[in-house]
């Protein structure tokens, strides 16, 4: 579904992608881990158009996107829960639930898929008339990966889902992208909870300073002595 190949990114005159290569196939959670400052988000966002390439290409169902802008990225099927989650915190759940839909122009399917985001987090729909800077951190987290279901996304970017959470928040979070990937959406995780990322994904790539370094099943990446040390520490 998603091939990334020999992409390099530079912020002004400073590379911090050096030529990577990831794929994703259709129905797989991948996830990336990598310590801060690894180019994990860059990675994300040079998917969705954010960030351009500076050199190689991205990929998507055969065709090149890395020269199409953003908004024509996410009408193709690809969206992004952001790292922060960034909601607009004076409008409404409910408002802010549509404007991730800004690009379909079916209601019917609109409509489908709000009922399906209220499906996923009932407590949004217990809060659809409230404002979303008045929401919890858990409940922002669950509107960022609502608003991105509601284009429709075949390939879903989720940028940190479990950062600053109480632990049973962010298990239930996982759950919830559990769900969403056996509904048929393909998922791209970048997450700093390693041991949970690698429980729920299917593969796994390690990046270090803007080098892929490992690449490898979720399960033997779980195994791996050098991911154990570096990204596990103690069970």
């Amino acid at each position: 579904m998603l091939e990334i190949k020999n992409l390099h990114v530079k912020y002004d005159q400073v590379e911090v992608l050096h030529g990577i290569n990831i794929t994703v196939k259709s129905g797989e959670i991948v996830t990336i881990l990598g310590a801060n400052g690894a180019g994990k988000s860059t990675t994300l966002m040079s998917i969705s158009g954010l960030v351009r390439a500076h050199k190689g290409e991205i990929i998507f169902n055969g065709t090149p996107i890395h020269s199409v802008p953003a908004n024509k990225i996410v009408a193709s099927g690809i969206t992004q829960s952001p790292e922060g989650r960034r909601v607009f915190s004076t409008l409404t759940v409910l408002e802010n639930l549509r404007l991730g839909a800004f690009t379909t122009k079916d209601n019917k399917q609109i409509s489908k898929n709000l009922d399906w985001t209220f499906d996923l987090f009932p407590r949004l729909f217990e809060r659809k008339n409230q404002m979303a800077g008045t929401l919890s951190g858990g409940e922002q987290q669950m509107l960022a990966i609502g608003r991105a279901l509601m284009s429709n996304p075949t390939l879903l970017l989720l940028d940190e889902p479990g950062l600053g959470l109480a632990p049973i928040l962010v298990q239930t979070i996982f759950q919830t992208i559990q769900q969403i990937n056996q509904n048929g959406v393909t998922v791209l995780l970048v997450e700093q909870n390693a041991r949970m990322a690698l429980k729920l994904a299917h593969r796994g790539y390690v990046l270090e300073v803007g080098h892929v370094v490992i690449e490898d099943s979720a399960k033997r990446l779980l195994n791996n002595p050098d991911v154990q040390h570096a990204y596990l520490g103690k069970q």
